[in-house]
């Protein structure tokens, strides 16, 4: 495809690159290319709800900047590398965020993104089994249901955080996102449904798509102020796609920038600094880079009530088969069922604290087991960080790696809603329903009495929740990187989709919000072609 052309190029197959594409390849006269760096999305773990865990593999472990405000002495963070990006490995919990958080954006500069105005979208993108009304869609490519199995050890922990003053919310989509639950996932007869298989796998027949994997865009090519094409790696070939109509980056929270960044589209003087050419002075590419931060707390448990046991071969095999003759069971399940949303600052109108429930233990990356091979885990993630970080070059050279510096607990109110997100998180595991099951504490390891055990524990068992964004953020200020059609500033052709767009990372998981804004970016793209 050496000099070739198409109408649009997609750089980044994930959960709005997917989306973009897809969407767009509905008009038949339209050609679509989508780029995605990582490999298809084949492999059966994948696709089995329970394995989610061992889809770690397919993410890109990308070192950070030393973390001054804490302890964790081998920072990394992850990006999806597989067709449907993040939406292929995460564990399918289906959060939209708050209202509020859509009506903070347009308050910052982004006009037209309030929540009266995203709500068509999500709507549009969902096909949910169970709830409808005003708040959820049934009709979209998007299966969002309930789970098919649910752990006995979830249903505790939720009696418990009952127990601890915590209401039933029967939906954390409705507007109202207070309480604990169960939650939705994106799953589809026992599947998960993930952006690649909602929205890409029906558009894969269409003559005028077509899906690049394993072909890595390095430079987004650009004259007299236009994107007209993408340079690209072909095994070790470098080839160039000119685009007639437009170039759309959906590269993910770290990926886009960079993409920017090494096209000359940032920064002047940071580029000059690394010897890129500087094609459109943007200051703002790669700041205000954000994450949710997530504090774990390790159950060790009196007999084998997790999916733990799960670990031993009978016990999959058991498991294995009620999946293959119903698609129900254990393997039908994301591992973390349940959760909450809840006040870390009590002066906070809107709940700033999320809960996972994990009836597990070492499931995810850098969370350890138990000594009794029986566990379980509270996520205590911090949903409205004030700490920003960056993302910036090193060298001009693609293959040289970024510095990332996300800046966890760089605001000290992000350390004292954390702490007072444990402190509940501890009265939940106390209360009787799940305390009978607990038979000590692994993480923390002894009772946390001062202020300052929590700060010290905080600020050591911290990590980021894989839920970046915001480092290529809508908006119209000088530090804006894309307008409210997502098109950047100062390059025509030219648009980011993702979560790297969000002034501010939303009060939740984030794949369900940024297909929306893969939705709202087709839909843009679409109606300004001429």
């Amino acid at each position: 495809m050496t000099n070739g052309t198409c109408d649009y190029i997609v750089v980044g197959g994930g959960s709005a690159g997917c989306t973009i594409a897809a969407r767009l390849s509905e008009d038949a006269d339209a050609s679509v290319v989508l780029f995605e760096s990582g490999p298809s999305d084949s492999s059966p773990f994948i696709h089995m709800p329970v394995t989610y865990y061992k889809t770690q593999r397919m993410l890109r472990r990308l070192q950070l900047e030393p973390l001054t405000h804490q302890f964790n002495m081998t920072p990394t963070t992850g990006q999806a590398r597989v067709l449907g990006g993040g939406s292929s490995v995460n564990a399918m919990v289906y959060i939209r965020g708050c209202p509020e958080d859509y009506d903070r954006w347009e308050a910052s500069g982004a006009d037209g993104w309030s929540y009266r105005e995203v709500l068509p979208y999500f709507r549009k993108a969902e096909s949910n089994e169970s709830l409808s009304g005003e708040a959820h869609g049934t009709e979209g490519p998007l299966s969002v249901s309930d789970q098919r199995y649910t752990s006995p050890l979830t249903k505790e922990w939720l009696k418990a955080c009952q127990e601890a003053g915590l209401p039933y919310n029967t939906d954390f989509n409705s507007g109202r996102q207070a309480g604990c639950g169960l939650y939705q996932v994106t799953m589809r007869d026992g599947r998960r449904c993930s952006a690649a298989v909602a929205y890409l796998k029906p558009a894969r027949g269409r003559a005028n798509l077509t899906v690049l994997t394993g072909k890595p865009v390095v430079r987004i090519l650009a004259e007299k102020g236009r994107a007209v094409g993408v340079e690209y790696r072909d095994g070790r070939e470098r080839k160039v796609l000119r685009a007639e109509r437009e170039v759309i980056v959906s590269a993910g929270a770290i990926g886009s920038p960079r993409l920017l960044l090494l096209s000359g589209i940032g920064p002047a003087d940071d580029l000059k600094g690394v010897g890129v050419e500087v094609k459109q002075d943007l200051p703002g590419v790669g700041q205000n880079l954000q994450d949710h931060t997530d504090c774990f707390l390790i159950y060790d448990l009196n007999g084998p009530y997790s999916y733990d046991k799960y670990k031993k071969l009978r016990w999959q095999a058991v498991a294995g088969l009620e999946y293959a003759l119903f698609r129900t069971g254990p393997v039908t399940s994301n591992v973390c069922e349940g959760g909450a949303f809840w006040w870390g600052d009590s002066a906070d109108p809107l709940p700033d604290l999320q809960y996972h429930f994990l009836a597990g233990a070492g499931v995810e990356v850098g969370v350890d087991g138990t000594p009794s091979g029986n566990g379980c885990t509270l996520n205590v993630y911090g949903c409205r960080p004030r700490s920003r970080g960056t993302v910036s070059l090193r060298s001009a050279d693609p293959s040289v790696p970024l510095k990332i510096d996300p800046r966890y607990l760089a605001d000290p109110h992000d350390v004292e809603v954390l702490i007072e997100g444990v402190k509940k998180g501890e009265e939940i595991m106390s209360k009787p329903s799940i305390a009978k099951y607990i038979k000590a504490s692994h993480k923390p390891s002894g009772p946390l009495r001062t202020h300052a055990d929590y700060d010290e524990y905080v600020r050591r068992e911290t990590q980021g929740a894989l839920h970046l964004s915001g480092a290529c953020k809508m908006g119209t200020d000088p530090m804006a990187v894309v307008d409210p059609q997502l098109r950047v500033h100062g390059v025509d052709g030219l648009r980011v989709a993702d979560s790297s767009i969000m002034p501010f990372v939303v009060s939740g998981n984030l794949n369900g919000p940024t297909i929306m804004i893969g939705e709202r970016a087709a839909d843009f793209i679409r109606g300004n072609r001429g």
